[in-house]
């Protein structure tokens, strides 16, 4: 159903594809939007227990497409130090998280959802973060996505540094 990453000596082992997801802040989520049209959108993000979790206001662009079609992919790029000048590119790691997107109903799910959100933005404010959760909760939409593949690539000049080229 996925097709294989053509440049196979730039794909990153699934480990280092994870670790990628788990130290990134933010990413685009893209949907199928309005008329068919392509919608990506920034979030922050949080990744837990395999999941990726997103919060967002009740109504807009994001929920409609997500009641339409739960498909969605969501791509991270975690920027190595320094450029490439004289080969025109950046030195770049990125993953691309394909799966379904679902707004979470339950109160429970929602909650443990926002609270690792709440850990990963404010780690170790709990009372804080309590209030945050009490204030937002009725305006507030978390968004769960199920992950069915994940690719991961990095920069061919990447791959020619650590060969020591």
């Amino acid at each position: 159903m996925f097709r294989d990453m053509r440049r196979k000596n730039q794909l990153l082992p699934p480990e280092e594809a994870e670790s990628i997801l788990r130290q990134g802040t933010s990413g685009v989520l893209s949907l199928l939007g309005d008329g068919g049209y392509p919608y990506g959108v920034p979030l922050s993000y949080v990744y837990h227990n395999g999941r990726l979790y997103f919060h967002c206001a009740k109504a807009g662009h994001k929920l409609d497409a997500i009641r339409r079609e739960g498909k969605c992919s969501f791509c991270v790029i975690a920027q190595a130090p320094g450029l490439a000048p004289e080969k025109y590119t950046t030195l770049f790691r990125s993953v691309i998280a394909f799966g379904q997107v679902r707004v979470l109903e339950d109160a429970g799910e929602k909650r443990a959802a926002l609270e690792a959100l709440g850990e990963r933005f404010n780690p170790g404010e709990p009372e804080s973060l309590e209030k945050e959760i009490s204030s937002t909760w009725d305006s507030v939409c978390v968004l769960e996505m199920e992950i069915e593949h994940l690719t991961g690539k990095k920069a061919k000049e990447l791959l020619k540094r650590r060969d020591g080229q």
